[in-house]
């Protein structure tokens, strides 16, 4: 759907643009949501514990590899808003060849390492057996959700948004029976959890190929699209990489949180997962703020609209911080009586629920933090920066690590729970001066506006975890700006 983000209110421009982003982003929540409540009210407090030690090694590489699809997709938009229809089939073609290389081997190599990483991280025994089945499940089946995920990118790189939220709903809601299946009647532990949402996204693959076979013919394959060269190995990779290490930043500071957990015991880990689940929702409206204001901050500058991003960034700031503090208040509110959902009653979740809580607490305060580094960030990288949002998510790993592994030595729960909002305020001590900067390069910038060209929105949306979101917002090709200020802005 075409979609223009140069004229409007700015506010209410990135506030609609963010909505579809969303619900993308809650849907994907949902699967989570759904394995760990059914887990929890199913199994008991030990084998949600067991699911959530897994959350950090499923990250490390299964993020890894999604960062890496994503950015696959971005040659594709491109080839797409120049009309070459030869270039979108080649570029298909290279990702797909890319996509299942990494499959195969996160499919053979993965299980193997699964049960030796477990142990390296201080896994609890007694969530071991539990641990290890849920996580080597999930990498046998990681060729569905790399593929799933390549597909969905796909398709809004050619301008539709719709579909792939369909199916992702689809997906979910066929997730969740699944699990409630597995795990209740069919009595398959938490390896069902694992296999449930393995067959929900290889059934959303089916989905997303009977759509392109039947609405998409530009996208279907002929042989000569398949003669791949090394430029179109080596162009994919230059953009599908650095997205992939992105997600590595955020995914290492999660495991060395993970260790510091194991060392609290089997109550601390669920608590955590319990927590998480929960934070997921809010991070997932402001994640959404983020990638709005790179998507408006983008396309205005290419509509050499310096004025209107100015305006636009600093709404949307303080719409993030709006909305941090209503999110943070209403989690701190109802944040016991959700995670409870999770985890049923009894002495031993009347602990979780205390502990997941405190932590729900923690980061329901640094919410307007996490607004401001997502927009901030958001809006540096519509601008073409690079170097400061990856500096900002060392800032954020070195700030999380060093958190919970002093902090959790020192007070417990409390201390890694803290690693969080540390993370992100030491994240935005760099962002604010470095947008401050960029904010008065646009105020010296002449406002010289051109026609408005079509442009389609594509978001890529993928897992958030932390603050630190794998996305992509790409637009179609709109005139070229050959003013040496905006050459120079976006190389900074």
């Amino acid at each position: 759907m075409a979609t223009s983000l140069t004229t409007g209110r700015p506010w209410r421009v990135i506030l609609s643009f963010s909505i579809p982003l969303l619900l993308g982003n809650v849907v994907q929540q949902m699967y989570q949501f759904a394995d760990a409540v059914v887990v929890g009210r199913h199994l008991g407090v030990e084998s949600l514990a067991a699911v959530g030690a897994t959350g950090s090694l499923l990250f490390l590489l299964i993020g890894f590899a999604w960062g890496l699809t994503s950015g696959f997709a971005i040659p594709i938009a491109q080839a797409f808003g120049a009309g070459d229809g030869a270039a979108v089939r080649r570029s298909v073609a290279t990702g797909v060849i890319l996509t299942g290389i990494t499959s195969v081997v996160l499919t053979i190599v993965a299980p193997l390492i699964a049960a030796p990483t477990l142990a390296l991280l201080q896994t609890p025994a007694e969530l071991m057996p539990e641990a290890t089945v849920f996580t080597q499940i999930s990498f046998i089946g990681a060729s569905a959700t790399m593929f799933f995920n390549y597909l969905s990118a796909i398709i809004r790189a050619i301008g539709d948004s719709r579909t792939p939220l369909i199916f992702l709903t689809v997906s979910c809601a066929l997730n969740v029976g699944l699990v409630v299946l597995m795990v209740g009647p069919l009595d398959w532990g938490v390896g069902g959890a694992a296999l449930a949402t393995v067959v929900a996204q290889a059934v959303s693959v089916a989905l997303c190929l009977e759509f392109v076979r039947r609405r998409l013919p530009m996208l279907h394959l002929r042989r000569a699209d398949w003669r791949i060269t090394r430029d179109d190995f080596r162009e994919h990779l230059r953009l599908g990489l650095p997205m992939g290490f992105q997600a590595s930043i955020i995914a290492i500071g999660t495991l060395v949180v993970q260790v510091a957990l194991n060392t609290l015991g089997s109550e601390a880990v669920a608590a955590y997962t319990t927590a998480s689940r929960v934070d997921g929702l809010a991070v997932a409206f402001l994640s959404s703020l983020g990638l709005a204001s790179s998507m408006y901050t983008a396309q205005n500058l290419g509509g050499r609209r310096p004025d209107r991003i100015r305006r636009g960034v600093v709404e949307g700031t303080w719409m993030a911080i709006a909305a941090g503090i209503a999110l943070g208040v209403v989690i701190i509110a109802f944040g016991a009586p959700l995670v409870r959902l999770f985890v049923g009653d009894g002495a031993a979740a009347d602990d979780v629920v205390e502990l997941a809580h405190l932590m729900l607490i923690i980061n329901g305060c640094g919410y307007w933090a996490l607004g401001v580094l997502f927009v901030l960030r958001g809006a540096l990288q519509g601008l073409g920066h690079t170097l400061v949002p990856t500096v900002t998510g060392v800032i954020e790993l070195v700030m999380r690590v060093g958190a919970a592994i002093v902090l959790g030595a020192m007070i417990g729960f409390e201390g890694v729970a803290l690693s969080n909002p540390l993370a992100w305020l030491g994240a935005i001590v760099l962002l604010v001066p470095a947008y401050v900067r960029a904010h008065r390069s646009l105020a010296r910038m002449p406002i010289d506006p051109i026609e408005a060209t079509e442009t389609s929105a594509m978001a890529i949306i993928g897992p958030t975890d932390g603050s630190m979101v794998v996305d992509a917002v790409v637009t179609q090709p709109v005139r070229v700006v050959k003013t040496s200020r905006f050459a120079r802005l976006t190389r900074r």
